[in-house]
């Protein structure tokens, strides 16, 4: 279907994309945000529970390297089918935990591999229906859906808390499965629209982006922002809670502050690039980073810590989206395939970030890791010159 379809058509398949991306953020969240019921309830060591993550991280890289090529074999449609049955397979073995017994570790890998599996799949389309939905405003389109990932991870906690409250902790998931599962249903009944293929697929089938050095260049600064989110978020409670000696409950907060923060600014940015280039604001935010891996060695009070994880938060926002939007602009006949790679970068730099994070734990105090981090970031900006410099023949009609 073209992008001239009518709005009664692109109305419902608006309502699919974006929800998929919500739900995305909800399933990816669901792990952490029950991580209490690992450790306590089902009795997971520290080795355990940091374990149930690898599979997630490896299967995510095979989605989405998969992802890519099944693009073009089975259609984007298919693919997120797929990817939403996958989501809610990972639920439904995430609440068979519950009654597992000694099985239940083994659940919980397995869950992961499927839920790692699906992220790596929907990252086709994702990335490719917002900006064939709003052909005017393809980084904003791109922004907002990842905006609705990250409203995701900020609310999945808060509705899985009801649950545990509620003492059925399994509950959780289960819905999760189900919305999936219905979402995917709707989707097998909606028209999506087929994003337009460009005057030369047909050549350029035989020249694929993994040659040229715009995409690694890309692939490499996705890998580096992915070490600098991981070291923001993922130990955040812990430096706050142990280096700095504030209460569990305000380091928790500065977690929430900063997928709070993220989603807030990409909701800004969103508005942001139909005004100013892209280009620059996606230069910008690493100068952000830096500037957040500076300030968090001072911050000594639960205001100054809550304060400068919303600035990483802020700028982390629209980083990646805007790195897939630009890296899929250079290469407008391999879309599916150059976001799906794009996606392999996240999960790459997530895996090798979280283990090298840890190595470096033994030797270095938190102020000096964070000093040490804002190398990412300072890479990236290095990189980001040679990304502008590089051309390509889709570039021949530069974007703003």
């Amino acid at each position: 279907m073209a992008t001239s379809t009518t709005a009664s058509v692109l109305k419902p398949a608006v309502l699919i994309v974006y929800a998929a991306g919500l739900l995305q953020g909800l399933t990816l969240v669901s792990f952490p945000a029950l991580s209490s019921v690992f450790t306590q309830s089902l009795g997971f060591s520290a080795a355990e529970y940091g374990a149930v993550f690898l599979p997630q991280v490896t299967l995510a890289v095979v989605g989405a390297t998969a992802g890519g090529a099944l693009a073009g074999r089975l259609g984007l449609k298919q693919l997120l089918i797929c990817a939403l049955l996958a989501n809610a397979l990972s639920q439904l073995f995430l609440a068979t935990a519950a009654f597992a017994g000694d099985a239940a570790f083994l659940s919980v890998m397995v869950a992961t591999a499927a839920l790692g599996f699906g992220f790596g799949l929907v990252g086709a389309p994702i990335n490719s229906y917002p900006p064939t939905l709003f052909p005017a405003q393809p980084h904003a389109s791109v922004v907002a859906a990842h905006t609705l990932i990250g409203l995701g991870l900020a609310t999945g906690p808060v509705v899985a808390g009801v649950f545990l409250a509620m003492g059925a902790w399994f509950a959780f998931p289960l819905v999760l499965a189900a919305l999936a599962v219905g979402l995917a249903a709707a989707t097998a009944a909606t028209a999506l629209p087929q994003p337009p293929a460009s005057p030369g697929v047909a050549a350029a089938a035989h020249h694929c982006p993994i040659s040229a050095p715009a995409f690694w260049f890309s692939f490499a600064i996705t890998v580096l922002y992915a070490f600098a989110e991981g070291t923001f978020a993922n130990w955040a409670v812990i430096y706050l809670a142990e280096a700095r000696g504030l209460p569990e409950m305000t380091a928790g907060l500065a977690l929430s502050t900063f997928w709070g923060t993220l989603v807030i600014g990409r909701l800004l940015i969103t508005v942001i690039v139909t005004r100013v280039s892209p280009k620059f604001v996606w230069a910008s935010l690493p100068v952000l980073m830096i500037a957040a891996f500076l300030a968090l060695p001072l911050a000594e009070g639960a205001v100054l810590g809550i304060g400068v994880f919303a600035l990483a938060g802020l700028s982390c926002s629209a980083f990646l989206p805007l790195t897939i939007t630009l890296a899929s602009q250079r290469f407008p006949d391999h879309v599916a395939w150059v976001s799906s790679m794009m996606i392999a970068a996240l999960m790459v730099g997530v895996g090798v970030g979280s283990f090298a994070v840890g190595a470096l734990r033994e030797m270095l105090s938190f102020e000096d890791l964070y000093r040490l981090s804002t190398a990412y970031p300072a890479a990236v900006l290095v990189l980001t010159i040679f990304v502008f410099r590089v051309r390509t023949p889709a570039l021949a009609a530069e974007v703003r």
